[in-house]
């Protein structure tokens, strides 16, 4: 314990530390009002050149994920796309710095970098919470104008399919940071079941959540795998990080009983409300208390984030997974690669005992992107050169235009006598994740919309939909999954508070979440009972919880 109180009144010293040498930087280096609105005055006057003359560098910072991969002698510094952005428009990416492994390591670089008021790169685009503090820091510039005036109408309609995507970037009514867009739907969550199991013990489709429990019930006491041993779960779940989360979630089964935890829920009244204090939560959590007891879901689950959760199910030894359509790419396929004959198909999620039904919903915003308000004046205008481009031509391309058949040939696809094709020597680079935004530029609508039409018997008529369904054919079950997507599009329930954190969030939020997430766990696994929930709820209200409603929905307020 000593040993403990140590480590925390040392992080202490060094958090206060970090937040006074960030005070210290924001003071030094601000650049005053009157002179950023200079800067944008003299730029939204000017037109935007096709390419440059001269070399334009562009400086940046990345984290490459697991999904990055590369050609062997290529890297983020140097590959097709920096030779493409070279070749096209003259301008050069130069990245100050790198990072890999666990995101939490960009996270750290970040920090650190604003801790020790190291020079910020011209242009920071990222999937991190530290983009607020980023913000905070008053060394990025106001943006709205910028996008009013360079943006092509292509990147305005689709940021238009859902204003709020700029909420969680306003201060004081400007806009800090340009969203990153990203397929609408595109993390709503589905249901995974092993066919080949449901097929072995003659199973029906489930309608509704006592359904789902037979079907649990069946694959845990009657040996689907056929193997003679008791090894089977009935679900994977994993609530190491949230109760609602991307994969192995448990949204679903709150859902049917009518909340979604770990989120802002809208009440019939049309205020918010955090869905893990509705009454329905005592409901969704006795259901899972249940399903632990009776063995339908492993002991470790609240140890599980959602990766080490999905490793139940692809090992051949849980029935049901949850999550978005797109879990066919990854990681089932490696049930397959894992089990001779396993098939698995998406099922609609459940119904409750009143016939209420509810998912996760998902934004369509995924990262933003940040200018250094000292940026020059021919680099910001060259990254728009470069986005206008990318919107324009390939997040929906063109009949015969360069990214007709994919990225970058040798890449994504190769032609064949003409026809585009995944079977790239050496496997399939997914090029598109070198650019700045993660995945270059999407239409929100255009995925899901495109995958119903070739559910529903469509022609693949565009180049984007004849991508899409060259993709698809390689992992056929996103079909089904995406209809279900769409024909339960009704049931999304998103988290509608996206703004910038409130003070209680960023003075009591984690001590708040804590109340609530160690008792939930504690009740699922029969630590406390279950009339607990009612006393947590009232902790959470008195230690700042109402409070914290409060100001949730003067921001709601604010913006509905």
């Amino acid at each position: 314990m000593r040993t403990i109180l140590v480590k925390v009144k040392v992080l202490s010293v060094f958090v206060l530390v970090c937040f006074a040498l960030i005070a210290c930087s924001q003071d030094s280096s601000k650049k005053s009002t009157s002179e950023e609105e200079e800067l944008v005055e003299e730029l939204v006057s000017e037109e935007l050149p096709e390419t440059f003359d001269e070399e334009v560098t562009i400086t940046t910072v990345r984290h490459v994920g697991g999904d990055v991969t590369f050609k062997e002698g290529e890297t983020i510094e140097n590959n097709v796309h920096t030779k493409w952005a070279k070749d096209k428009f003259n301008i050069n990416l130069d990245y100050l710095w790198t990072t890999s492994g666990p995101n939490d390591a960009f996270t750290t670089k970040i920090r650190l970098a604003l801790s020790s008021n190291e020079e910020m790169p011209d242009i920071i685009a990222l999937r991190d919470a530290v983009d607020q503090d980023l913000i905070d820091s008053k060394k990025f510039m106001p943006v709205g104008e910028l996008f009013d005036a360079y943006a092509s109408d292509t990147w305005k309609a689709a940021m238009e399919e859902d204003p709020s995507v700029w909420y969680p970037y306003m201060r004081d009514g400007e806009k800090m940071a340009i969203p990153i867009l990203d397929y609408a739907y595109n993390g709503d969550t589905v249901l995974f079941i092993r066919e080949d199991w449901m097929k072995n013990l003659n199973l029906d489709a489930p309608e509704t959540i006592d359904d789902v429990e037979k079907i649990m019930d069946a694959f845990v006491t009657q040996d689907p795998d056929g193997n003679g041993k008791d090894d089977t779960y009935g679900l994977t779940i994993g609530f190491k990080n949230a109760l609602n989360t991307w994969m192995s979630g448990a949204d679903w089964i709150f859902g049917a009983y009518g909340t979604i935890p770990n989120q802002w829920n809208e009440t019939e009244e049309g205020t918010l409300e955090n869905g893990s204090v509705n009454p329905a939560m005592k409901d969704g959590l006795a259901t899972l208390k249940s399903w632990m007891e009776k063995g339908y879901i492993n002991k470790e689950s609240g140890l599980w984030d959602e990766t080490k959760a999905s490793e139940l199910f692809t090992s051949g030894r849980a029935g049901i997974i949850a999550g978005p359509h797109w879990l066919v790419d990854w990681p089932l396929p490696d049930t397959k690669t894992n089990i001779d004959g396993a098939e698995y198909r998406a099922y609609p999620i459940p119904t409750g005992p009143n016939g209420e039904a509810g998912r996760r919903g998902t934004a369509i915003n995924n990262g933003a992107i940040l200018i250094n308000k000292d940026a020059d004046p021919e680099v910001i205008k060259a990254f728009f050169v470069y986005q206008n481009y990318l919107f324009d031509h390939y997040a929906n391309p063109e009949e015969g235009g360069e990214f007709e058949h994919g990225f970058a040939e040798g890449y994504d696809y190769v032609l064949q006598d003409g026809e585009a094709s995944r079977d790239v020597p050496g496997g399939t680079i997914a090029a598109e994740k070198y650019s700045l935004t993660f995945d270059v530029a999407r239409i929100p609508s255009l995925q899901l919309e495109t995958l119903n039409k070739l559910a529903n018997g469509g022609e693949a008529e565009t180049p984007f939909e004849r991508k899409v369904k060259l993709n698809a054919d390689v992992n056929p079950e996103i079909y089904e999954a995406a209809k279900i997507v769409i024909e339960q599009k009704d049931l999304a329930m998103p988290n509608m508070f996206t703004g910038a954190p409130t003070e209680t969030q960023q003075s009591r939020g984690q001590s708040l979440d804590k109340i609530l997430d160690e008792g939930f766990n504690k009740i699922i696994y029969g630590e406390l009972p279950l009339d607990e929930f009612d006393n947590l709820v009232e902790r959470w209200k008195s230690s700042g919880g109402d409070e914290l409603t409060k100001e949730i929905n003067e921001w709601y307020d604010s913006v509905k």
